[in-house]
């Protein structure tokens, strides 16, 4: 997930081209939301803060009180599942939604289609690694243990290997945000690229993700942390593409190389090479 080094490249070599924005400044613009990337960021974040929401019997995050009565409010069927399904992610995405509303911001949220041909080999990657983790530690345990030390660090990482985003939690907050009149758009591939065409084609200001590829896609503009649920007080780290490239001094294309080079997605870093290191050798 992301290009490796790229956030770093970017701060060390093309300072000029990101810049810290208040939450507000956005007021009366639509934003694109790569919504599937939201939703793991908010499962992160109630694994980590476990003691703020309820749990089931078997230990799962469930519902907070306060989202209950949002959920009746907006006649959500409460059936049984209900009960016993996890839906810690629809309580942090109401959360968020209402706040941008509030702000006259007007969220567009994508979620993913099918993933391209060229990722399924790094996902299946991923999947290889899971099982073997899976065979050789109990991540749950490592991360019930870091909990109870206060290790920040371990809680981040084993989260991060015990969280998965499934079909059913997009459904979950495909049905909620139509449920508020929020629109959601179902991607062909990556919502990623929708988004970017999305901002291309003047129907959105900027894509909103905390995954780094995004700005491959020439959005002319990229936003992080305007999802943050861990804060109303982190300030949204605004990209803008055209400025990037004069930074770098390369072409859209010459980045989208140095991307790919650096480790995606799609391909494997070059062994022992750093982005700006790479941005070097290409520059020479």
């Amino acid at each position: 997930m992301g290009i490796k080094g790229l956030t770093k490249l970017l701060a060390d070599h093309a300072p000029k081209a990101i810049k810290e924005q208040k939450f507000e400044n956005y007021f009366g613009q639509k934003i694109a939301i790569d919504a599937s990337m939201s939703i793991y960021q908010f499962l992160i974040v109630a694994r980590r803060t476990g003691m703020e929401t309820l749990t089931n019997q078997n230990g799962k995050i469930t519902r907070n009180l306060c989202l209950a009565g949002t959920c009746l409010f907006l006649h959500l069927t409460l059936d049984i599942w209900h009960l016993v399904w996890p839906i810690s992610h629809l309580q942090w995405i109401l959360n968020r939604t209402i706040r941008f509303l509030e702000a006259g911001i007007k969220p567009v949220y994508v979620f993913d289609g099918q993933p391209p041909e060229l990722k399924k080999q790094g996902l299946a990657k991923r999947q290889v690694f899971t099982d073997l983790y899976s065979k050789r530690e109990d991540a749950t345990k490592d991360l019930n243990t870091t909990v109870e030390t206060g290790d920040l660090q371990g809680i981040e990482k084993y989260s991060k290997r015990t969280i998965k985003v499934t079909k059913q939690h997009n459904e979950d907050c495909k049905r909620l945000l139509r449920l508020m009149g929020v629109p959601t758009i179902e991607a062909p591939c990556e919502a990623e690229a929708q988004c970017a065409a999305l901002c291309k084609s003047d129907k959105a200001y900027a894509v909103a993700s905390e995954d780094m590829d995004s700005l491959t896609y020439g959005a002319p503009r990229f936003l992080r942390q305007i999802m943050d649920p861990s804060s109303k007080k982190t300030p949204v780290m605004e990209f803008e593409v055209s400025k990037v490239l004069e930074e770098l001094e390369l072409t859209m294309d010459q980045f989208i190389d140095l991307c790919i080079l650096s480790g995606c997605d799609y391909c494997d870093s070059i062994k022992g090479k750093l982005a700006s290191q790479i941005l070097h050798t290409q520059q020479v």
